[in-house]
């Protein structure tokens, strides 16, 4: 099968999307197929052009971030009819914004962050949250731009660095234990704890190799585990994902509550990544397996 594996972009996850894409085409070579690589940093002119000519099969989305895990991708390939892994415009687009899947998760009866949106402007003008709490740009994965406010100096030098053109999302801040679910379209395969060696689980200690433990499976009792396993599935349905996702949650047990933050549809393949990691210890699935799960789940919408 020819494959065009899409890495890299222009999002501020470039770098991840690079490492994700590596690991993909070595594996589609290992497993026979004709694969090879596309660093999406053309115009969108030049990328219809070079698919068009080389014709792929099936296109491997390895892209992370705006335009790649948005639904921007997406609608393109629909449009070219060209079979691509990982979810449509739909649940890629939802997905991609915290604050709405938030308002679908809670619509399921699943314990959210009270939470807004905000723009800088704002907090200028009437402040945030009460300390501590958390604020994060509303549609960026990997951690991006996530910090944990706990004072009111935090707050002024948040509001001095501020980059994103985008809204703030202001969360309460769940103390507990950080915890994410791996789900495959046939149900959810386990549960992952994530130990930072100091402060969070942010984008430094994401691809830091030895700044985070990984507990697999996570410690934390059957009641627990089948609880976060059946919210991530229902979220994973109810955004109307394909082949992978991977939610995470903050299981605040001195309150007896598992709460959900976000969920990631296109989730990272490198060596530091969850979902490779979950699916080998707790389903006996090998990486090059894994993708090979991914590419026979492709489609086209339309």
């Amino acid at each position: 099968m020819k494959v065009a594996v899409l890495m890299g972009g222009h999002s501020s996850e470039r770098n991840v999307s690079l490492e994700s894409g590596k690991g993909v085409l070595k594996a589609l070579l290992d497993n026979g197929h004709k694969a090879f690589a596309v660093d999406v940093v053309f115009p969108v002119s030049g990328l219809v052009s070079f698919l068009e000519e080389e014709k792929p099969d099936v296109v491997f989305n390895a892209l992370h971030g705006k335009y790649g895990e948005d639904g921007c991708i997406q609608g393109l390939l629909n449009l070219m009819k060209i079979p691509y892994t990982h979810s449509g415009v739909l649940a890629s687009a939802v997905s991609m914004d915290k604050q709405k899947t938030k308002i679908i998760a809670s619509s399921l009866g699943i314990n959210v962050p009270v939470g807004k949106l905000v723009c800088k402007e704002d907090i200028l003008r009437v402040g945030g949250f009460k300390c501590p709490y958390v604020v994060k740009p509303n549609n960026e994965g990997s951690s991006v731009g996530v910090s944990i406010i706990h004072s009111g100096s935090d707050e002024e030098k948040l509001l001095q660095e501020w980059g994103w053109d985008v809204p703030m999302l202001l969360e309460e801040y769940i103390s507990g234990r950080e915890v994410s679910v791996v789900v495959l379209d046939d149900g959810a395969v386990g549960v992952v704890e994530i130990k930072p060696n100091q402060g969070f689980y942010d984008y430094q200690t994401k691809y830091t190799t030895g700044a985070a433990t990984h507990q697999i499976p996570a410690e934390i009792g059957t009641d627990w585990t089948e609880k976060l396993k059946a919210d991530a599935y229902a979220m994973h349905r109810a955004l109307g994902c394909r082949g992978v996702s991977r939610s995470d949650f903050r299981l605040d047990e001195q309150n007896g509550r598992a709460v959900f933050l976000e969920l990631n549809a296109n989730p990272g393949m490198t060596p530091l990544s969850l979902v490779p990691e979950v699916v080998l210890n707790i389903k006996g699935m090998s990486y090059g397996n894994l993708v090979e799960y991914l590419l026979h789940k492709a489609t086209y919408e339309g």
